[in-house]
């Protein structure tokens, strides 16, 4: 039983999927939410936080009452709309840090964070893009929570709200592969939604105690295996 949750990047392309997917669990009694904008789903269950401000964002969910057992964060941006790499690392590498760190203070028990596959790569490892990742998984391992759950999902398929450049010929090009093989298209990319219910099936399992390690990381077989092969809503 997982009882209270926070979801960051709730209104993003998995974040949303995360909340949609909360929402319908009995597992999770109250979900919180932190975003700039309120998130589409509605229910009893849901409180939303909606900040503009996101410098304000770890005292939010440090202000929550009792605090949640799990934190999910799907935050993320791209450099074109953070307007550079300097406002990306902004939000994609330090504010997750400070959620997490404010996540550690406040007691939460689990934080979930949706990272990228292939970041720690010789080549890939000096690209800024995974050495935000990294850096926030790092972080995460250090700060010593009591279950911390990385996913490392490739290729992030499904229709975004803003569409970025180039992501409908991605998408069209990894699902085209699904044609070939199913197992061909896992190895690129995974659908928004079973990113998703990966993270949520690997909370619920980590909080009955079925984690397969203090530091929980899925690779993309395990995101493919947890979230749409053996999801059961």
């Amino acid at each position: 039983m997982v009882s209270t949750t926070a979801i960051i990047g709730s209104t993003g392309l998995t974040g949303s999927f995360i909340l949609s997917n909360a929402l319908g669990l009995d597992a999770f009694k109250s979900v919180y939410t932190i975003s700039r904008r309120a998130p589409k789903p509605e229910s009893p269950k849901l409180n939303a936080v909606i900040e503009a401000d996101t410098a304000k964002w770890a005292s939010n969910l440090s202000s929550i009452t009792p605090p949640p057992e799990v934190v999910f964060s799907a935050l993320g941006t791209t450099r074109a709309a953070a307007g550079g790499i300097a406002n990306q690392w902004k939000i994609d590498h330090d504010l997750n840090i400070k959620l997490a760190k404010a996540a550690h203070a406040a007691g939460v028990k689990t934080f979930v964070f949706v990272s990228s596959g292939g970041t720690r790569g010789l080549v890939a490892g000096r690209v800024p893009y995974s050495q935000m990742k990294v850096g926030v998984e790092d972080a995460v391992r250090a700060l010593g929570f009591e279950q911390a759950i990385i996913l490392r999902p490739g290729a992030i398929l499904g229709q975004r709200e803003t569409p970025q450049k180039g992501g409908a010929l991605l998408n069209a090009l990894v699902r085209g592969l699904g044609r070939v093989g199913q197992g061909l298209q896992d190895r690129i990319g995974q659908d928004a939604e079973v990113i998703a219910r990966a993270a949520v099936r690997a909370a619920v399992l980590a909080a009955d105690g079925k984690a397969p390690d203090k530091f929980w990381v899925l690779e993309q077989a395990d995101i493919v295996k947890h979230g749409r092969d053996e999801w059961k809503a």
